[in-house]
């Protein structure tokens, strides 16, 4: 019900929001002659535009509905970041309605200064609208008092999330334990006696909403907690506390209405998804190979016979999907001599020759993976492999390094249009890595890959500082 709650706030603050953004227009095209020198021509119809400027707060309305859980409360600059994306979205919308139209008659400055307005508008919106929304929809006739039972060190765990619900409703009445509190834990909601005290407390406080800390043994006692809330008409819940308990992310999933707790999602686990992917990697590797990668060979095979004569192509194993090894192509960026192929390349590293060192500084070197992707070891996006040496090195650092390989690695990654890219030398770096791949991995969207792939190659450009 909570949950309901707050993707219902979303929904409505995104419905008062996209008729906020199309009554602008017209608002704006009536203000606009006494506030500026631009006069709209008489001909103009705004209704086209006004039914652009709706699909495009439509189609962004996602980035308010990502945010439900914390809406109420968002920064300045966080609203000001969503406000940014819906006028990107608007702006693309009406622009197109005006080149497929070819329309003359609107002035281009108007559309322009009416958007520069609306990003300010839902800017200023986001960071106040929602919170008086949420007053206006759960105000007093929509508290719900709510009792916790349980040790009240489990009640420490949800002090965040308590102070983050009281916007919808959510009011604490109090504790039951058998346990005697703490005063930390009598700071977050008063306690009110022992758990079999539960059905005075129900009838006399009016409970709306009881929620159970943690997991008890005895069903019995569990169940008669159920039997009592359902006389009441009371809403129960039972706190997940495993992720407390393990220091992990426990993700629930429903197969065949049997229920289970997972660690991470996995969309490319769907065969759609993949199927998806894999187009993608076909068709962006496909024209790499038969029209880029050829001169590009070429030019770096001249270039080695002057500066490093040997092969073009540096070849060594990598670990893949599943924990499979691969065999990865880069263009050889070092000289063709004996050395330790375990050690990291390093900033001012001497095994590399100097147009090698240009190579790695612009990602050209990693060009030949475009085979490996056709080939299907690999895809456009996805963590970056490494030595086999180095995953057991780095699976002793990072104990969750290993679920990187269960999606198929890539020429480029999340982790590294973040900024983590190239030489790891402490193990915080390692961490912040494995951080942004785990998310790829649990967080997988064509989207995604598509927003991953322009970024990179914008670095490939304008390369960033972390390479060498």
């Amino acid at each position: 019900m909570i949950t309901y709650r707050q993707r219902g706030l979303a929904n409505v603050y995104a419905v008062f929001a996209n008729a906020a953004a199309v009554a602008l227009m017209p608002a704006y095209a009536a203000l606009l002659p006494s506030i500026t020198y631009v006069q709209l021509s008489e001909n103009v119809s705004l209704v086209p535009y006004c039914m652009a400027v709706a699909v495009g707060m439509a189609a962004s309305s996602g980035h308010l509905r990502r945010n439900h859980g914390r809406l109420h409360s968002l920064t300045k600059w966080t609203a000001l970041g969503i406000a940014i994306r819906q006028g990107l979205y608007v702006s693309a919308c009406v622009f197109t309605l005006v080149f497929a139209t070819k329309d003359q008659q609107v002035s281009r400055l108007f559309l322009g200064s009416y958007l520069v307005l609306l990003t300010g508008l839902l800017a200023l919106m986001h960071a106040r609208v929602p919170r008086d929304l949420a007053a206006l929809l759960f105000g007093e006739t929509a508290k719900m008092p709510t009792l916790f039972i349980g040790r009240g060190d489990r009640l420490g765990n949800l002090d965040h999330w308590i102070t983050n619900r009281m916007h919808i409703g959510v009011q604490p009445v109090g504790f039951l334990a058998d346990e005697a509190p703490t005063r930390a834990e009598l700071a977050i909601a008063p306690y009110l006696g022992k758990i079999d005290q539960l059905a005075t407390i129900l009838q006399e406080r009016r409970i709306g909403q009881v929620i159970l800390l943690e997991w008890f043994d005895d069903s019995a006692k569990v169940e008669k907690m159920i039997e009592l809330c359902e006389q009441e008409g009371c809403r129960f819940l039972i706190h997940n506390d495993y992720g407390a308990r393990y220091a992990r992310t426990f993700i629930p999933v429903e197969e065949a209405g049997i229920h289970f707790l997972t660690l991470q999602n996995e969309p490319l686990e769907d065969p759609i998804n993949r199927a998806l992917k894999r187009v993608l990697d076909i068709v962006v590797s496909l024209p790499v190979v038969l029209f880029i990668l050829p001169p590009l060979c070429a030019m770096v095979w001249l270039i080695q016979r002057f500066q490093a004569p040997g092969p073009m192509f540096f070849v060594k194993p990598r670990g893949g999907r599943n924990r499979l090894e691969f065999h990865m192509l880069k263009f050889r960026s070092m000289y063709a001599r004996d050395h330790d192929i375990n050690k990291q390349a390093t900033s001012g590293d001497t095994r590399i020759f100097p147009f090698g060192r240009f190579l790695r500084m612009s990602s050209l070197d990693e060009f030949p993976q475009f085979i490996n992707v056709l080939i299907g070891d690999m895809s456009i996006v996805g963590p970056r492999p490494h030595l086999p040496q180095h995953d057991i090195e780095f699976s002793l650092i990072s104990k969750t390094y290993r679920v990187r390989s269960l999606v198929k690695p890539g020429i480029t990654g999340l982790a590294q249009v973040s900024g983590y890219r190239g030489e790891i030398t402490e193990p915080e770096k390692l961490h912040r890595r494995v951080y942004w791949d785990l998310y790829y991995v649990s967080n997988w969207s064509l989207a995604m890959d598509l927003q991953i792939i322009l970024r990179t190659a914008w670095q490939v450009v304008f390369p960033p500082k972390s390479a060498y």
